[in-house]
């Protein structure tokens, strides 16, 4: 996989609206269009103590940094951590500022409960990447932690995890060279997105005029 410009960095946080709909993704990211809901204004409010950039905190052997600005080059992407929390260890890495060497662990925060889908571990996955890339390091386990339930799920991540973003990675810089909105894949799922009334997937369900007028010539 090549290195991107800087100018090319698509937003990390696109890799969950991509997995939810590739459609959707292409209307915020490419079209630049977007609408709330209330799925989303709970997300922003789920967010709001995780998204303090100037907030750090330390608790024995943790340092907890809120807000993390990340990259890849590798992968063509930015974005923010919600928390990264870096626990001593003696086979960690050492950090500017702290005595001892530490160990990152990614935390991404979500409003709902756990799916049965991929789309939220493959936005920590993403950051797990970056952060691999920018301090050197080989990294292997990030946490989800649900608002709805109050838990916090450990995700382990694999190399067949990893081949899997990259292959929604590539997907998505394809589209966005090519500024090409996908057709909507109308189901259930159209009636929770915030972008329900620019998208109108029920009118793609209806036969075009032209198709309608080509029938009528070829009869």
């Amino acid at each position: 996989m090549p290195d991107y410009n800087e100018d090319d960095y698509l937003l990390l946080s696109g890799i969950q609206h991509f997995n939810f709909c590739r459609r959707q993704w292409a209307l915020i990211h490419v079209e630049q269009q977007w609408e709330e809901n209330v799925r989303t204004l709970e997300g922003t409010y789920v967010h709001r103590i995780a998204d303090q950039p100037l907030l750090r905190e330390k608790r024995g052997n943790k340092l907890i940094v809120r807000a993390l600005p990340v990259h890849s080059g590798t992968l063509g992407i930015t974005g923010i951590c919600d928390v990264v929390e870096f626990v001593r260890d003696p086979a960690g890495i050492p950090l500017s500022g702290e005595e001892g060497l530490y160990f990152p662990y990614p935390v991404e925060y979500k409003r709902g409960k756990p799916k049965k889908n991929d789309s939220d571990r493959s936005q920590l996955i993403a950051q797990l990447m970056c952060l691999e890339e920018m301090l050197a390091c080989d990294l292997s386990l990030g946490y989800l932690y649900y608002n709805e339930t109050k838990h916090r799920v450990e995700v382990p991540v694999t190399l067949s995890d990893r081949e899997q973003v990259k292959a929604v990675l590539q997907e998505m810089h394809h589209y966005f060279t090519k500024k090409h909105t996908p057709k909507a894949k109308a189901g259930p799922h159209c009636q929770s997105c915030s972008l329900h009334n620019v998208c109108l997937p029920e009118m793609l369900k209806k036969r075009s005029v032209a198709s309608y007028i080509e029938s009528r010539l070829s009869e």
